[in-house]
């Protein structure tokens, strides 16, 4: 059995590429037959990487009915070649938001022999809901020798990691809400943008609070990366955040009305509906408020966050993802 995966064309990867690079050189270490599918010649590919799975020219792929085709959701008309060839094809949603996007007019998943993966236990239900079919989850899974804590933040100023780039003017509003509140010199806001793993990590690890503004999301790594590094994370889900995120607060202002899956951890984080600004400004002022007064209890969010971090380690990527292929 060989596994082909559709390698989109992008300029620059981002985090769904990185995970679909992840799998391919997972399983390309065990010894398997797996090759990354380039669309276009101009698009990004992985280079310099030791011992990392082959990428092929769409043009030289061969499929068979032994084999596995495995496309990210949002790029349905790459299915075609696995489903002439009959092959076990795959569309691996790595966003719920995506599913249905770029099905063709007329064409709908309960006419397609495609199965579905899912990233996390909420974009199965997800599917299920949608769909009616089943979806096996795939989890992505962090570095824990770059995200790792600092043995002790300085606590002078508060400083508060955030990402730009997602959803701009919901963290602009929460930023504004908790400086007039507050006073503008009471948290240094840290941008994390233009930085690569390793400063990210750097950053991370010297910022007291994560504030995640980034929905909709699958299984969102920065608050992985954020409690791995010894961040308090505050805001957003996604939805799909729900595979890991619990609530700290004993009456939330938030509480998910899907069923959310047993984990070996209490709560992590300070969590609000996607898009509540005020809510999401109120959790940075108790998670603020929690940190000044070094309370008791920090020490044992914390401590959730790192057994978080360790159950979506790349050990345990590389664990599902074999597992997964033993089924097949």
């Amino acid at each position: 059995m060989k596994t082909f995966i559709f390698l989109p064309p992008v300029s620059k990867p981002t985090g769904g590429i990185t995970v679909l690079r992840q799998i391919a050189d997972i399983l390309h270490q065990a010894g398997r037959e797996v090759f990354l599918v380039a669309r276009e010649k101009g698009g990004w590919r992985p280079e310099g990487l030791a011992d990392s799975a082959p990428v092929i020219e769409w043009s030289e792929m061969q499929l068979t009915n032994e084999d596995v085709w495995l496309v990210p959701e949002g790029w349905a008309n790459a299915l075609a070649p696995g489903m002439e060839a009959r092959a076990t094809t795959l569309s691996y949603v790595q966003n719920w938001a995506y599913l249905f996007s770029s099905l063709p007019e007329g064409v709908n998943w309960h006419d397609l022999p495609v199965e579905f993966l899912a990233v996390s236990d909420p974009v199965s239900y997800y599917i299920k809901e949608t769909t009616c079919k089943d979806a096996p989850v795939l989890r992505p899974g962090i570095d824990r020798s770059i995200f790792f804590p600092s043995d002790k933040k300085k606590s002078d100023t508060i400083t508060v990691a955030y990402m730009p780039r997602k959803n701009k003017a919901l963290a602009a509003q929460i930023r504004a809400i908790t400086n007039h509140c507050g006073g503008p010199d009471q948290i240094r806001w840290r941008p994390l943008e233009g930085l690569d793993t390793y400063g990210v990590a750097d950053a991370l690890r010297s910022s007291h609070v994560f504030l995640m503004t980034g929905f909709p999301e699958g299984c969102p790594l920065p608050p992985l990366e954020a409690m791995a590094c010894g961040c308090l994370p505050v805001g957003f889900s996604g939805f799909g955040g729900w595979d890991y995120m619990r609530q700290v607060q004993a009456e939330p202002r938030f509480t998910p009305w899907w069923p959310l899956r047993e984990v070996d951890w209490p709560g992590n984080g300070f969590w609000c509906a996607d898009g509540d600004v005020m809510d999401a400004a109120k959790c940075i002022d108790e998670a603020v408020d929690m940190i000044r007064e070094g309370d008791l209890y920090l020490d044992a969010i914390l401590a959730a966050g790192q057994d978080t971090a360790n159950a979506y380690s790349t050990d345990e990527q590389r664990k599902n993802v074999l597992a997964m292929w033993e089924s097949f």
